[in-house]
């Protein structure tokens, strides 16, 4: 099978690095793959060092959030040299299925395929406005789409244009973080960290208020922002620093090691305000890391609260604090339990191979692809 895949950024983000995972899949299939994104970033870097080739398109760059009259103009300039270049690399490359990794392409790969080739449109996160819910809506009916979702929350907003039958939610994986098992010894101090794109709806400035009044609160604890803010958001992440001021906070920049971040990490805290499934929530799932959320669209589906993780419902830092504080001087065998518990979910639902094995079993039903039982490749053994 030869599939075109599609992709919105050419920056790495959670999205992408599900795309990165699910090519090696793609690859252990014995299929052929095809990536088309906007610019020459580090997607295209990672993709060429995995022997994938990657085409260029035009897209965005649009701010996150709300949308700007200039973004709607931009949007509709790139619509027309979207549909002509994937309708180009359709003729060009006798594609058996297209996956689009995420809403912005998923107009011009709608209007390029007409539902004369097997389109799967593949959500993320929820998606906000109106007017975007109507066009990823059109879209999927005028392409006959097949929707994965990360989880329900990023499912809601285009349920009602898909048949059941359509609509498909698949939870993201990830690569072993490699368990630990933690004292959570509050004498011996405490890690508490954020990982993740700094912008406002991740929630560092609540994370840092609530850092502020548990430094008086207990002397040993210690803090880490591990992430890096887009172009766009430079003054959000500014205005963190500064109210991060003299608290002990260590800011680590962009990491690629995601592991041996957490590997420092006791607890994981995510005061989100909205999120499809966090990718780091299930590496600390997988590392012994015990998260601590706010109950924000997929975060509130996977933790089961006080069973693999905590949720605040007030939603508030001085709430988020007061969790953390109750869990760090708690009962320590309380938290390894939890820890022990959430590794058990990771291994049976949410590891890279349970991710491959659903996704590209979908792609073969979707594109109508005849593979004998002998074929079939079991999941990699990972190290």
């Amino acid at each position: 099978m030869k599939i075109l895949f599609l992709d919105q950024f050419s920056e790495i983000g959670g999205a992408q690095l599900c795309l990165l995972d699910l090519l090696d899949g793609v690859r252990e299939r014995g299929w052929q793959a095809r990536v088309a994104l906007p610019g020459n970033g580090p997607l295209a870097a990672r993709l060429h060092a995995r022997g994938v080739g990657a085409d260029q398109l035009s897209c965005g760059p649009f701010r996150s959030g709300a949308k700007r009259v200039r973004d709607y103009v931009k949007f509709t300039l790139d619509l027309s040299r979207q549909r002509r270049a994937v309708a180009n690399l359709l003729t060009s490359g006798s594609f058996d299925l297209v996956y689009v990794n995420g809403p912005r392409l998923l107009p011009a790969a709608a209007l390029a395929t007409g539902g004369r080739i097997p389109l799967v449109f593949h959500a993320h996160n929820h998606i906000n406005g109106a007017a975007a819910v109507r066009l990823a809506g059109w879209s999927i009916g005028h392409s006959h789409a097949t929707v994965i979702a990360c989880s329900d929350f990023a499912a809601a907003p285009i349920r009602r244009y898909l048949m059941p039958e359509r609509l498909h939610i698949i939870p993201n994986g990830t690569a072993d973080a490699g368990y630990r098992q933690r004292r959570f010894d509050r004498w011996k101090g405490c890690r508490v960290g954020m990982i993740g794109r700094i912008a406002p709806e991740k929630g560092h400035l609540d994370f840092v208020r609530a850092a502020s009044m548990l430094t008086s609160l207990i002397p040993n604890v210690r803090f880490t922002i591990c992430g890096a803010a887009e172009p766009r958001q430079e003054r959000y992440a500014s205005e963190v620093r500064a109210l991060a001021g003299d608290l002990p906070i260590e800011f680590l920049g962009w990491r690629d090691d995601i592991p041996a971040v957490l590997a420092d990490l006791d607890l994981l805290v995510l005061p989100s305000r909205q999120e499809g499934l966090p990718r780091v929530l299930l590496e600390a799932y997988s590392a012994g890391v015990v998260p601590v959320g706010y109950p924000a669209g997929g975060v509130a589906e996977a933790i089961d609260d006080d069973i693999t993780g905590y949720l605040v419902p007030e939603r508030s830092y001085g709430a988020l604090a007061m969790r953390i504080h109750e869990l760090i001087t708690g009962d320590p065998q309380r938290l390894r339990d939890v820890a022990a518990n959430a590794r058990r979910v990771w291994q049976r639902r949410y590891t890279i191979a349970v991710y491959q094995k659903r996704i590209t079993d979908l792609m073969q039903r979707v594109a109508g692809c005849r593979v004998e039982e002998s074929e079939t490749i079991s999941p990699p053994v990972r190290k």
